[in-house]
């Protein structure tokens, strides 16, 4: 897979013991790479990164990605070869709570990691994932494409566009010289999997509700945003990382959105009502008072036609198989958390076993 790049490579994942961060990690350790980890702590409870029993199985470094001391030391001892940057603080309802630590984190955050980078020979390859939310979302109907206007109504996107610009800023002035890290950006849409207990997400929020036999309270249910399961973005981010490496001249310093295929969106209520097929005791009901003047968008979708151009990529998994294979993870979970590190690697040799099939690159 992806060309065996990443066999006997030292690998750097920040925010290894999140969601997105287990998932990356646990796929790494399979593609037969040395990898390690930085990340404040263990950022839920339950968390997928201790499911997994991580912690035993690559080296982990214990530390603030707003501190750039703390982090260089890290990628001193460890010199990594490829580093894909995922710390953040991604919730948007708490980026109204704490917008200071919103945008320190996600933008200064991301010039630490960009620091870290430019000052340590090993490194080859950086792939530094944003969010879909950096765009000025005017909730139009076509998807939006990389080269669209960046920006933010809240904190959380405003803090990940900010991020955009300070990388760009650095790929045109200390990435683009012949031997320097091949780095890039990945944008994904909204991401669904086992394993992720966020507070606020209406995944985690709706099992947590119906592994105690109440209903799930939904925001807003027919919001649309372009669901995906979490292994779509990570075969992206992956092959761009591999193909940032054979390609530095014509992929170095770019932005690529990791999405559904042709940008088609789903509203919140379809992918609850997806998840009952296989959870059908779940219920739900529409959260009582929301604060209005805490803005969240009710229609996104992603135009990902540069990623299938540049990189062949596409998604793999359809709408109903993300949301089968997902709720099916939380299911196991609830009976029995052993079989649940057992059933994240069975959705990875799924996944990659349905991308064979389906001939993707």
């Amino acid at each position: 897979m992806f060309d065996d790049f990443y066999h006997g490579k030292r690998v750097l994942v920040t925010g290894h013991t999140g969601f997105k961060g287990s998932w990356l990690s646990e796929w790494l350790l399979k593609l037969g790479a040395t990898v390690a980890g930085y990340s404040l702590g263990v950022p839920t409870k339950p968390s997928h990164f201790e499911v997994l029993h991580l912690s035993g199985r690559l080296k982990h470094f214990a530390g603030d990605i707003r501190r750039l001391d703390s982090l260089k030391d890290a990628f001193n001892a460890f010199r990594p070869d490829v580093v894909f940057h995922l710390a953040a603080q991604a919730i948007t309802r708490l980026s109204y709570e704490e917008p200071k630590l919103t945008l320190d984190t996600n933008l200064g955050g991301t010039v630490n990691i960009l620091e870290a980078i430019r000052t340590t020979p090993s490194v080859q390859v950086g792939v530094l994932i944003t969010s879909d939310k950096c765009y000025e979302n005017a909730e139009w109907e076509y998807g939006y494409r990389e080269s669209d206007r960046l920006g933010g109504k809240d904190p959380y996107s405003a803090s990940k566009a900010c991020a955009e610009i300070a990388f760009s800023a650095y790929a045109r002035s200390f990435f683009n010289a012949t031997g320097s890290p091949a780095v890039a950006t990945a944008r994904a849409g909204n991401v669904i999997g086992g394993g992720d207990w966020a507070r606020d997400r209406i995944v985690p929020d709706c099992v947590r509700a119906w592994a105690d036999n109440k209903p799930a309270l939904i925001r807003y249910p027919r919001a649309v945003r372009p669901w995906q399961h979490v292994l779509e973005p990570l075969s992206g981010y992956l092959w761009l990382g591999a193909s940032l490496q054979q390609r530095r001249q014509s992929l170095a310093g770019e932005s690529f959105n990791f999405g559904p295929s042709n940008g088609i969106g789903h509203s919140v209520l379809n992918l609850v009502n997806e998840m009952r097929k296989t959870w059908p005791s779940g219920e739900w009901c529409q959260e009582p008072s929301l604060d209005v003047s805490k803005h969240e968008a009710s229609l996104l979708r992603l135009n990902c036609d540069k990623a299938l151009s540049r990189l062949q990529w596409r998604a793999t998994l359809t709408f109903s198989e993300a949301a089968k294979i997902t709720a099916e993870w939380y299911k196991i979970f609830y009976e029995s958390q052993t079989e649940a590190a057992a059933c994240t690697a069975r959705h990875i040799e799924y996944f990659t076993d349905l991308a064979r099939d389906r001939n993707q690159s």
